[in-house]
């Protein structure tokens, strides 16, 4: 289908109001009808009311039964709200432990996405430029740095975790100078650093002279129909809101920032480096949105870079918000799809993606003529000795397993290679403390009982 501009030109003495076309908007305009010529029609629920159009799950070929075992699973994992979203339409929605569709529930990191988009319509307001100075927009001295340090560091570094600043102090999320201490260049650290990330609040609204929870309103709950606030917990700003609240951010930003005709961010560029590789540090990152299918990624508290996509049961092209306790924003453009989880889990990780991966084996499997999960057997495998003082021996490791080691918060610490059945966790690669083992292939994901090295 071809698609046709006609631009006609007039001048104030035709008492006619003149438009003036600029080749951005041209290509704007063009940009964004091509991508949604190429999509299937995507449902809008109304801006007010609960009204909102189903799917039913048959006509996807979702069996239910294998529906049954998905929400057994997530009732199993502490799970408050699940939501599935094709083409827009509620095709999953279940609530679980007494949570409610009206009920309220943090988003916790997964806010950071919203962080990210408003200060993406920040820029193209003309509020503030992501490649200026933080000190720009909260004057000089807002961390312990030279200030040739500080000046290094941009509202860019921020969005993409590179500021420089040591992660490795006692409250990762202090937000005062002593706390904000001179690590490394802006830009050649990558670290999941909650501090500078939550002074982007400030960055906003500083530059647009408004609150943060009236500029959210403005730009987003109001075209959107959002519900929700961002709420100061001790050092953090943590947005609330209801399950289908997240639901609708996902499905805006599904459709490149667009609700339903109205286009909300118009800055494409912005848009597209939010959710790619922002940098060459970890690939899996972009402007605080997480990015599956790249070929390696970092973690919480890491350095290490770690092989492979970081859910690989989940469709390559997903970009994701991430929250401790499993609070999960997923976005997939090749399926027109956006999957919400809420509520907690069980090791507290900050960035749980091992939960996020398996629930999406647990979608792989929805379909009628896919094998059924099989819930992981830990019997099988074997750990000892437990407690050690020296080398733990894991048998039982299914072909080509992913055995995964996590400290008790449940960030990742290392990968261990399998062979012969068996993977060795070697005591010198550790400080004495209490680890889990996870084993993870495309039929099962056993996480082993902890395992105390002395």
């Amino acid at each position: 289908m071809p698609v046709i501009f006609f631009i006609h030109s007039v001048y104030p003495n035709n008492n006619v109001l003149t438009y003036l076309v600029t080749m951005k908007t041209v290509f704007l305009i063009m940009f964004l009808m091509l991508i949604s010529l190429g999509k299937a029609q995507l449902y809008f629920p109304p801006i007010s009311g609960s009204a909102w159009e189903t799917l039913a799950p048959q006509e996807l070929n979702w069996c239910q039964d294998k529906i049954d075992s998905l929400y057994q699973y997530l009732d199993a994992q502490n799970t408050k709200a699940f939501l599935v979203l094709k083409d827009g339409k509620l095709v999953l929605e279940q609530y679980f432990n007494g949570h409610s569709q009206a009920a309220s529930w943090y988003w916790a990191s997964a806010g950071k996405t919203l962080t990210a988009f408003l200060v993406g319509i920040a820029q193209q307001e003309g509020f503030l430029n992501i490649e200026n100075p933080t000190s720009t927009y909260l004057g000089t001295g807002w961390t312990s740095c030279s200030t040739a340090q500080e000046d290094a560091i941009s509202v860019r570094h921020q969005l993409m975790m590179t500021s420089g600043l040591d992660d490795g102090v006692v409250n990762v999320s202090c937000t005062t100078p002593s706390c904000l201490q001179y690590l490394a260049p802006a830009g050649s650290r990558w670290a999941y650093h909650n501090g500078p990330y939550t002074l982007l609040d400030q960055v906003i609204s500083n530059a647009t002279g408004v609150t943060l929870n009236q500029y959210v309103n403005q730009k987003v709950k109001t075209p959107t129909g959002m519900t929700g606030s961002f709420i100061p917990l001790v050092d953090d700003m943590v947005f609330f809101s209801t399950a289908r609240s997240m639901a609708r951010f996902g499905l805006m930003v599904l459709n490149n920032g667009n609700w339903n005709g109205t286009q909300i961010m118009t800055d494409v560029d912005y848009f597209n480096q939010m959710v790619n590789t922002s940098q060459l540090l970890n690939n899996s990152y972009g402007y605080l949105w997480w990015l599956n299918g790249k070929p390696d990624f970092m973690v919480p508290g890491s350095q290490f870079i770690v092989p492979g996509s970081i859910m690989p049961n989940a469709p390559n092209d997903m970009f994701s918000g991430l929250g401790k306790d499993g609070q999960f924003l997923n976005v997939v453009p090749s399926q027109n799809l956006v999957l919400i989880r809420m509520g907690e889990e069980p090791n507290g990780s900050l960035v749980p993606f091992l939960l996020n991966d398996k629930i999406w084996e647990y979608m792989n499997a929805l379909n009628c003529g896919s094998s059924s999960i099989t819930p992981a057997d830990s019997t099988s495998t074997t750990v000892f000795p437990n407690p050690s003082e020296d080398v733990v021996t894991i048998l039982g490791v299914p072909i080509h397993a992913r055995v995964c080691v996590t400290d008790a918060t449940g960030r990742w610490i290392k990968d261990l290679t399998a062979t012969s059945g068996k993977a060795v966790l070697n005591r010198d690669d550790f400080y004495a403390g209490t680890y889990f083992v996870h084993v993870l292939d495309a039929n099962r994901s056993a996480t082993i009982k902890r395992v105390v090295l002395r």
